[in-house]
């Protein structure tokens, strides 16, 4: 997404030799399933996809080829180091649509502390969905609906919470889990195949929309928010009228922000405080990730 977005003319994503076999693992798994419900074409194309990550797999376990790492003896330009340890709150890829710089506007440079809004920041709309999420945060919105109510013995919407699944497959995985039936309990309204929408929706009620697999609202030509409206959302399209357009007195906005923080901000209405944003995740373990702390020995990178 760094080249995407427009900050790099490239970028490589480095992973761990497990990491990646078990990712390989998950996506033949889904992939089988696309194939047993008979989605496979006549030059079966899907069978050969699981073919590619049985090689790939193959190379990795044999040590023949293993995860893309960065060159021992690599040279950069320059070094960023980001300290995760530092990092004590949520942060927000603000557009700063009124920027007095216009080249500072709609950009992913703006990034601000949660507390920088003071829980005084309005939110119309939130969503979480399209390419950037994945099953895991399916997964934090059910937890967070049944933490808030644990708490308050009830869960109430003050702004519209739009919520995309990736796939199919994933929705069915979240079923088999509980999870969906989690999410069917808080929702206002559930996508039906059998009986779909004849027109993108523009206006919302403050509920829990479960929407059907796909981009949604980050796409820009389906569903949009209303004009004007502030935005806060997993999508990194930030860019002016995509997710939502401007009014003649206002211009709309797109905030990057997690998926906890977008859940929370629907159901407050408004940019939460850190402490009601730590006591919303208790108990959900938000990331698995950490970076290796051994230099890499192999050379398996390709460098410009």
């Amino acid at each position: 997404d760094w080249s995407a977005e427009m900050k790099a003319k490239a970028a490589i994503c480095i992973s761990h030799d497990d990491t990646l076999i078990e990712s390989l693992e998950i996506a033949k798994k889904r992939i089988q399933i696309m194939i047993d419900k008979g989605m496979d074409n006549q030059n079966l194309t899907l069978k050969g996809l699981i073919a590619i990550a049985e090689k790939r797999i193959s190379e990795i376990s044999d040590g023949v080829k293993s995860a893309l790492s960065p060159d021992s003896n690599a040279k950069y330009f320059a070094e960023v180091v980001v300290d995760l340890e530092q990092i004590d709150e949520p942060m927000i890829a603000d557009p700063d649509v009124n920027n007095v710089d216009v080249s500072k506007r709609y950009t992913h440079d703006t990034i601000r502390p949660i507390s920088f809004y003071g829980a005084e920041k309005k939110v119309d709309l939130g969503f979480v969905g399209s390419c950037m999420v994945h099953k895991g945060d399916m997964k934090i919105v059910a937890q967070m609906l049944k933490n808030l109510e644990n708490k308050s013995g009830d869960v109430k919407f003050k702004a519209p919470l739009v919520v995309a699944a990736p796939t199919y497959n994933i929705i069915d995985e979240l079923k088999e889990e509980g999870d969906w039936d989690v999410l069917q309990k808080y929702s206002g309204f559930e996508f039906d195949d059998t009986a779909p929408k004849i027109a993108a929706r523009t206006e919302y009620e403050n509920i829990l929309y479960l929407e059907r697999p796909g981009c949604n609202l980050c796409m820009g030509n389906q569903e949009k928010a209303a004009k004007g409206d502030t935005v806060l959302a997993t999508s990194t399209r930030l860019f002016q009228g995509r997710v939502v357009e401007d009014t003649e007195d206002k211009k709309g906005e797109s905030l990057l922000a997690s998926t906890p923080v977008v859940v929370l901000s629907a159901i407050l209405g408004r940019t939460p405080t850190i402490d009601e944003y730590k006591n919303s995740v208790k108990g959900i373990d938000l990331t698995k990730f950490s970076p290796p702390l051994e230099k890499v020995a192999t050379k398996s990178s390709a460098h410009f």
